[in-house]
């Protein structure tokens, strides 16, 4: 079997003499959620990227790149090639259903079109989005609905997306969609110009193995959000906290791996949060109410991660004066771990 190649940021390796196609190198990145209490400009963000050996900086929301005027896009997209760093940009909820949905922004297809015209002036190709977060699992619409309502508003602007040349990347986001929903979700609207962003710390929020959401949404993934998890069992059902890259239990580095064979050349962007621990009453029958599409066998490897977990202590409490420290202290552990393991993916 032929060995496959990939590259972290700001490595470099021979061509082999062979006729077979290398895949495209993986390409680390940084989603600026990781540093959203630093205070910084797009530029100084852009700056500390480098450092880090970003080739890719994800501003998942409008407030990390300032604003939206073209001349502004365009001097942060210059200051962006300068550092040879690919930008990509992102807002929050299309689904007018959703509670996370801001009405006072116009509607999802005029909030979309605002960033299309955003991402053709940036250089960025895609936009990224996302339906809401668990609690549109409860309340009198159902899931189904709020895909439906946000298929409606990606439809709407097939034309604009592919007249920019760029794509729509919809996240599995805070709990809200089980990766089978988003690849229900994609395929209705249009793979032609919409596709996934992979994030491999909320589908715990969804009460699902994060390798299995990879798995799923691989062949329509467009970028992707890494970050790491532990999952335990406790007395009320399973608790999931988020924790720095390297201190989890859901085998983040079979899944960078696996990210790098089924995801070549897409961005690997880390998003750094860590949490304290969320319980899931999954003992109780009322819990259900929100998941009972979920398939019995997918569940059920989400309950193996946890009975092989263990406990995760809290880290004790930050005081307000280090919170930004403590922020960087989280980013910068997590990006080194990464930056090691691809380190070893070269050959």
């Amino acid at each position: 079997m032929r060995r496959r190649t990939f590259l972290a940021a700001g490595a470099s390796a021979a061509i082999p003499a062979t006729n077979a196609q290398t895949p495209p190198p993986l390409r680390l990145g940084v989603d600026l959620f990781s540093l959203r209490s630093q205070g910084w400009s797009p530029f100084e963000a852009l700056d500390y990227c480098a450092r880090w050996k970003a080739r890719v900086v994800h501003f998942s929301e409008i407030r990390f790149i300032g604003n939206l005027e073209d001349e502004h896009l365009k001097k942060v997209r210059a200051h962006a090639d300068r550092l040879g760093i690919q930008i990509e940009i992102g807002m929050r909820s299309i689904c007018p259903s959703s509670k996370l949905f801001d009405a006072s922004q116009g509607t999802g297809v005029e909030q979309l079109e605002r960033m299309i015209r955003a991402a053709r002036a940036a250089g960025s190709p895609i936009v990224r989005a996302f339906l809401g977060s668990s609690a549109d699992r409860t309340g009198p619409t159902p899931m189904e609905a709020h895909i439906e309502n946000t298929v409606k508003v990606l439809r709407a602007v097939r034309s604009q997306v592919v007249d920019a040349g760029i794509k729509i990347a919809v996240e599995n986001h805070s709990g809200d969609m089980q990766a089978r929903e988003l690849k229900t979700l994609i395929e209705a609207a249009g793979k032609d110009f919409v596709g996934a962003c992979i994030d491999s710390g909320n589908p715990l929020w969804a009460l699902e193995d994060p390798h299995l959401t990879l798995e799923t949404l691989a062949p329509y993934c467009l970028t992707s959000h890494l970050r790491d998890s532990a999952v335990w069992r406790v007395k009320e059902g399973i608790a999931v906290a988020w924790v720095r890259s390297g201190e989890g239990n859901v085998g983040i580095d079979d899944w960078i791996r696996k990210f790098a064979q089924l995801c070549p050349g897409r961005a690997l962007s880390m998003e750094v949060i860590v949490t304290g621990a969320r319980t899931y009453a999954v003992l109780d029958p009322k819990f259900w109410a929100a998941y009972r599409n979920t398939p019995a066998w997918e569940f059920s490897r989400f309950l193996a991660l946890a009975e092989r977990g263990s406990p995760k202590q809290p880290d004790p409490p930050t005081p307000k004066d280090q919170a930004t420290r403590k922020e960087r202290e989280d980013f910068e552990a997590s990006i080194q771990f990464t930056q090691h393991l691809l380190d070893g993916l070269v050959s």
